[in-house]
């Protein structure tokens, strides 16, 4: 049996560490006996300092009817106005001072580390990491399983104020790794890590899972879940609100309130699950399966909001990487408005459509509304304030804004590779390129083999003329990213004076435009880079017809900077409505 030394709530479940009332830290043994005379009233130290501040003092008293030590002026001996006997009592008391005085300081030290120790007030959470659950099922179709668990119980817990959730990107960079509670912590400045373990047998499903306090690697809570798969979704808001509830005594002010969950069948759910796994492998062919499983799910349940906001976010990737715009937005539209329609309050959601009225729709000042809803409704999310930072800068020119937001990114996620990379880019736009080479240099510190570390290095040492270096970087980026700015290489070979090397990136880039979508913008830069002009404008009039999502950098774009005073790029910056 444990007990709460503020409240004297008695718990009997061993496992619990706070009092689940007022957070405190639970003793053992029982909180009261039978009556008041059961047991010898304790002392309490209470700090005089201001809350958040280390104590640095102790006020003594106790519960009960026991004494009070009082301090200040009131502790002092006072004179008495009467005779010799109350004179003879002072000067005793004065004799006796010392020795009290001994007494009192040794008691506030033993009482000050026992109060200490076991009274201080818990401390509280305000920011926690649920870490990628493990898949224990030996098999790794259910893979999708434990990784929709974990993305699943980040949106979750995300919806609580007054606390920080590491986003996706930030934790799944540990998965399969063993790290350390206070490695995790540390790395990610939490203060609480949930771990996860996931087994599925047939139709039967177990779950495990543990709150990790990552200061002290105490288990705060740890639960154990069997259900059937079939109650997969469930038991995933199950462990959602049992979470909360523990979070909910140790957070400053209300714990919010709770996750909204739309109840679906069990099949709809699983193919949704299976949709976001296959979104974060972010291939040409995991993004097709994604696509089917989220459309499977919405045939499923054709109110499925979050399905319809997963299916409108895989089109928007797959916009101008894997199909032309023309066709892919469209279809992103129409998901991302019947997601809204369904269900308004899906940050993802908003998100999708700031990327189509940005790339698709050229509506800029609809894009910036929808970016700011995205974060306002999940600021933990270090993706949203990168891509609005990208589009402040690279599309408005607003290059401080943009500088603001890509460093509040930042702030939220400092590990993230995608956030590097687009603050990278911000200084890219604002030829800041020796802060490029040093966000690049970054990345690359984090991953050697990191495309976008060596394709914004390239890009730096491209724009500062330093041509050779330029192309061993960029040709290790088309290397690792299977043709991906190939343009910017062959504009550095056009650069560098070799004309033939250029030439062929354009033929390469034609046979590969034969068996998939590849940009014009991509066919305009090498054409600039070897001066043709004319070449250059009939590539970007096919954009502007293809609405080339590359068309919005058209005010910022370093490559194009040979072409800003023709009149002919001028009109063309007024079709697609950059501002002036």
């Amino acid at each position: 049996m444990k007990r709460c030394p503020e409240c004297r709530r008695d718990y009997y479940d061993d496992t619990l560490l706070y009092c689940l009332d007022d957070g405190n830290a639970l003793l053992e043994g029982p909180a009261s006996g039978s009556g008041a005379s059961d047991e010898p009233a304790t002392a309490i130290l209470h700090s005089t300092a201001a809350s958040g501040e280390t104590p640095t003092r102790a006020q003594i008293h106790t519960t009960e009817q026991t004494a009070v030590f009082p301090q200040g002026a009131e502790a002092e001996p006072r004179e008495s106005l009467g005779g010799l006997a109350e004179k003879q009592s002072f000067s005793a008391n004065r004799a006796a001072e010392p020795l009290i005085a001994a007494v009192v300081a040794v008691a506030v030290l033993v009482g000050g580390f026992f109060g200490y120790r076991y009274f201080s007030p818990a401390k509280q959470i305000e920011s926690i990491a649920v870490m990628p659950f493990v898949n224990e099922s030996g098999n790794a179709d259910v893979e999708y399983l434990s990784d929709g668990m974990t993305e699943t119980l980040i949106s979750s817990l995300s919806q609580m104020p007054n606390l920080q959730v590491k986003a996706r990107s930030s934790v799944f960079r540990y998965k399969g790794k063993d790290t350390d509670p206070k490695t995790i912590g540390k790395e990610l400045n939490v203060q609480a890590i949930l771990n996860g373990r996931v087994m599925q047998r047939g139709d039967q499903l177990t779950l495990s899972a543990e709150l990790v306090d990552v200061t002290t690697e105490n288990v705060i809570w740890s639960k154990r879940y069997d259900r059937r798969l079939a109650d997969a979704q469930a038991v995933q808001g199950e462990i959602a609100q049992d979470v909360s509830a523990r979070l909910r005594s140790k957070l400053v002010g209300d714990g919010g309130p709770e996750q909204k969950n739309q109840a679906v069948s069990p099949e709809a759910y699983q193919a949704y699950l299976k949709g976001r796994f296959y979104l974060s492998q972010d291939t040409e062919e995991s993004l097709k399966k994604s696509v089917e499983q989220f459309s499977r799910a919405i045939s499923l349940e054709p109110n499925y909001a979050q399905a319809y906001a997963g299916l409108a976010t895989v089109y928007a990737e797959i916009s101008s990487q894997y199909l032309p715009p023309s066709e892919a937005m469209p279809k992103a539209k129409d998901a991302v408005l019947k997601a809204l329609a369904l269900d308004g309050s899906l940050a993802e959601a908003h998100l999708a459509l700031a990327e189509i009225h940005w790339w698709s729709d050229w509506d800029f000042p609809a894009a910036e509304q929808e970016f700011k809803r995205a974060i306002e409704l999940n600021p933990n999310e270090p993706k949203y304030y990168s891509l609005y930072g990208l589009f402040l800068a690279r599309t408005l020119a607003r290059f401080d804004e943009g500088k603001t937001m890509a460093e509040r990114a930042l702030q939220v996620d400092s590990l993230a590779p995608d956030v590097r990379s687009n603050i990278a880019s911000v200084f890219y736009t604002s030829r800041q390129f020796d802060r490029v080479i040093q966000e690049a240099n970054k990345l690359l510190e984090q991953d050697r083999n990191s495309a976008s570390g060596h394709r914004l290095l390239g890009g730096a040492y491209l724009l500062k003329g330093q041509y050779e270096q330029a192309i061993v970087e960029l040709e290790k980026a088309v290397d690792r990213e299977n043709g991906f700015g190939l343009e910017r290489l062959g504009y550095a070979y056009a650069a560098a004076g070799r004309k033939n090397d250029a030439l062929k990136k354009i033929a390469e880039l034609q046979s590969l435009a034969e068996r998939k979508y590849i940009p014009p913008m991509w066919f305009a830069r090498i054409y600039v880079g070897l001066g043709d002009k004319e070449r250059a404008f009939e590539w970007l009039e096919k954009a502007y017809a293809g609405r080339d999502d590359a068309l919005t950098h058209l005010k910022t774009d370093p490559l194009l900077d040979s072409l800003r005073a023709d009149p002919r790029f001028t009109d063309l910056t007024r079709r697609v409505g950059l501002p002036e």
